[in-house]
């Protein structure tokens, strides 16, 4: 009885597991598929414009990373306390 659910087992289970929601689309030969068409190419003067200003914006930061470094790492440098008057620490006159 073992031996013969071998050969049992597989139109079972193939027709437990078969996809039943099968979906036949009908096949059209009237032209080449296109599922989506790409934008026009943008034209010369934005090309060199978006260049222009890509290279300007890394030469600022990259500038500005070179010479305030201090403004990223936050090494700013803090005043003596000494020099603080009582009008800057809001301390009224007598």
């Amino acid at each position: 009885m073992l031996s013969r659910f071998g050969s049992l087992r597989k139109p079972i289970f193939s027709s437990l597991f078969k996809n039943k929601n099968v979906i036949v689309s009908a096949v059209r030969n009237s032209h080449a598929v296109q599922y989506r068409v790409p934008p026009p190419p943008a034209p010369k003067i934005i090309r060199i414009g978006a260049e222009v200003t890509s290279a300007f914006m890394w030469w600022w930061i990259l500038w500005h990373l070179w010479h305030e470094y201090g403004h990223i790492i936050g090494e700013f440098p803090y005043p003596a306390t000494k020099e603080w008057t009582n009008e800057e620490l809001g301390i009224p006159t007598d």
